[in-house]
């Protein structure tokens, strides 16, 4: 008996979850980063879908010129592994400008190697997922950081 309390307490709790998601994602501006056009073709699919306005670079560089010439970034989604510039100088380049030093940075890595979460949240990254992605983690902690 118990335990089908708990079952239909944890439902209630999904139920209100499920409810609660959408607004939070629903016409903030998003940078996905990262070298591998397959990514960032579901990632963007993925993000229009949940509202968002998606801007794509393809390497650090390219994201810090793109978000210099943006008033309003709301998040960034952070490969850490690309040429021309890697995630981590590109955090740190994010982090060291005055405007946009505040904006979450969610880092993406296939690496997954013991130590790489907090050389990331050093680099200046907010919060940290291991490739591949799970797409609700992923829409669950973007919703975390913009609520």
């Amino acid at each position: 008996m118990p335990e089908a309390a708990e079952t239909q307490d944890a439902e209630g709790d999904n139920e209100a979850e499920d409810q609660h998601t959408g607004t939070e994602l629903k016409d903030k501006t998003v940078i996905v980063v990262d070298d591998d056009h397959r990514n960032i073709y579901a990632l963007k699919n993925a993000l229009r879908k949940e509202g968002m306005n998606v801007l794509t670079a393809e390497n650090g560089m390219q994201c810090l010129d793109m978000i210099m010439g943006k008033e309003q970034i709301d998040i960034v989604l952070m490969d850490i592994m690309m040429p021309v510039m890697d995630g981590y100088e590109t955090m740190k380049r994010l982090r060291g400008l005055d405007r946009h030093q505040d904006v979450p940075i969610i880092a993406l890595t296939a690496k997954a190697m013991k130590g790489d979460r907090e050389k990331c949240m050093e680099a200046g990254a907010t919060d940290y997922i291991s490739k591949p992605l799970k797409l609700e983690q992923l829409l669950s902690v973007m919703r975390v950081w913009l609520s």
